[in-house]
């Protein structure tokens, strides 16, 4: 069996916040990728796997992979935290590559087999107004796309206003919830009359509102029959989704932020839920996120694994890979690349007319050639001094609004 001789990060995309991890062998040729991409603290991901995790994994065998897992779980004694997570999972996902390559099938054979053609994915439509939503909307629908997230001038809109006074504070986008509550479902209202009940839709609340705001909300977008609507709460406050599922037959997709691997249990277990949503990096990697969905099958959950513009091709195939073997899946989130991006990942999933596409190369199918992804960077000497926090909103008294 393979011995890893080495671990290796590889920053890259324009602002450097892409990581790709490398895992290498002793075996001549064999080695596998991964994503622990984070767009906020890419340097503390690359020290963990540098300084805490490549040195318990090397001369290690490879295939064993559940015990590298749970090695590299414990290997910092606290754990459960996002930035861990990410490293694990990138690690984690080449060690998939290479097990795929070593058995020479594709991931998700290894998995149990395809139990689908192809992965259906949901589209991002955005529009400052609602005119260049509904453009928006219809050229999805247009490339094929039956799932549609439904976004009113970003995370937010439709509760963005005016400031009044001066603030305290640094500018931000000022948040009013009242106003959001009741330009949603007017949104949703508009679209069904120019779409029709037969398109789903999505619509991401990105946990601003407060809990009794998220219940009206929730009950509020009923009439519409969403496919699902994201993140309606803080991760702090997912015993409200008691309330919710009491009041309301929305569809709940939850877990953007979740770290923890049973973050999520009570919510399955309760069928507080109906989509089970972590990025499989920050859920760390495919083999936590398998057993998750296993859990979600028992208890008639679905999957929809987070993806965000920010991620890579590399998670985006790796959650592809799991979407084709397990029956718990719903729909993917979708991401886009540029040309130049998409040729420094040959292999990468290809999107038709609204779904995922793999190849039918062993392993996760995917490669990186260093030096196409080098010359996306466009500053290499910037990468030291990144800075990229989140940008927070507050509510009109100023207070901030946690995600």
């Amino acid at each position: 069996m393979a011995k890893i001789t080495a671990v290796r990060c590889i920053r890259t995309r324009h602002d450097g916040s892409w990581v790709i991890v490398k895992v290498m062998t002793d075996q001549d040729g064999l080695y596998g990728i991964g994503s622990a991409s984070d767009i906020y603290q890419p340097g503390a991901v690359v020290s963990i796997i540098e300084e805490l995790l490549a040195p318990v994994l090397i001369g290690r065998d490879a295939g064993q992979i559940e015990d590298l897992w749970q090695t590299m779980y414990t290997s910092g004694y606290w754990r459960n935290g996002s930035t861990l997570h990410t490293a694990m999972g990138g690690i984690d996902m080449a060690l998939w590559d290479i097990k795929g390559k070593e058995a020479g099938m594709p991931v998700y054979q290894l998995l149990g087999g395809a139990v689908r053609s192809a992965v259906p994915c949901y589209a991002h439509a955005n529009g400052a107004t609602y005119e260049q939503l509904e453009e928006e909307v219809h050229a999805f629908q247009e490339q094929g796309f039956g799932v549609i997230r439904c976004q009113l001038g970003g995370y937010g809109g439709g509760g963005f206003v005016t400031p009044q006074g001066v603030s305290k504070f640094p500018p931000v986008n000022v948040f009013d919830e009242a106003s959001y509550i009741t330009a949603i479902p007017d949104m949703f209202e508009k679209l069904r009359v120019r779409f029709g009940m037969s398109l789903g839709f999505t619509h991401d609340v990105h946990e601003h509102l407060t809990p009794s705001g998220a219940v009206s909300l929730s009950r509020a977008l009923d009439p519409y029959r969403l496919f699902f609507v994201e993140d309606l709460l803080q991760s702090e406050h997912t015993g409200w989704y008691r309330r919710v599922k009491e009041t309301s037959t929305t569809p709940q997709a939850v877990g953007e932020l979740f770290v923890h691997p049973q973050e999520w249990l009570p919510l399955v277990q309760e069928r507080l839920i109906d989509f089970v949503r972590m990025r499989v990096s920050k859920a760390g990697g495919m083999t936590p996120c398998r057993k998750i969905a296993a859990v979600c099958e028992a208890f008639g959950v679905r999957t929809a694994w987070q993806e965000g513009g920010e991620n890579d091709p590399v998670n985006q195939i790796a959650a592809a890979h799991l979407d084709m073997a397990i029956m718990s899946f719903g729909v993917q989130e979708i991401n886009h690349f540029r040309s130049e991006e998409k040729e420094a990942f040959p292999g990468h999933a290809v999107l038709e007319h609204g779904h995922l596409k793999l190849n039918d190369k062993p392993g996760l199918g995917i490669d990186i050639d260093e030096h196409k992804a080098a010359a996306l960077v466009k500053d290499q000497g910037s990468l030291a001094a990144y800075h990229h926090p989140y940008k927070l909103d507050r509510k009109p008294d100023g207070t901030l609004i946690r995600p």
